[in-house]
């Protein structure tokens, strides 16, 4: 695709499957409860609504999404801190040595990917 091309991506519903034991299957699980919804209902209201285009919508919000793991060191919101959280629940709830490395490993994987560089040639221009 020349530079100047935008990309044409196509809205897939995904229900997996993954094996019990996958290291991301907490996030493979979310991608398929999210693939019951149909975002552009939402999109195409508030497109209508504010007279904005529904492809700039689109990419607002993927750009808003795919930048979040970065910018949620800056704004912390309360969804990523409920997130967070919610491991060390699991965790206490079970009371276990296993059930608190688990929730290391987990929260281990969920702050690599917010100190993940925004300018590491991924096409983030800012």
């Amino acid at each position: 695709m020349a530079s100047d091309e935008e990309a044409v991506v196509r809205l897939e519903r995904w229900r997996g499957p993954w094996p019990d034991d996958d290291p991301d299957a907490n996030f493979k699980r979310e991608v398929a409860l999210y693939a019951l919804v149909d975002p552009l209902v939402t999109l195409r209201t508030l497109g209508e609504n504010l007279d904005i285009p529904l492809g700039a919508l689109c990419r607002y919000v993927l750009g808003r999404w795919a930048t979040g793991g970065s910018g949620a060191l800056l704004e912390m919101e309360p969804s990523m801190v409920r997130r967070l959280w919610e491991v060390f629940e699991r965790a206490e709830t079970a009371g276990t040595d296993a059930a608190r490395l688990a929730a290391y490993r987990q929260l281990r994987e969920m702050v690599d990917w917010l100190r993940m560089p925004l300018d590491d040639g991924s096409g983030y221009e800012g």
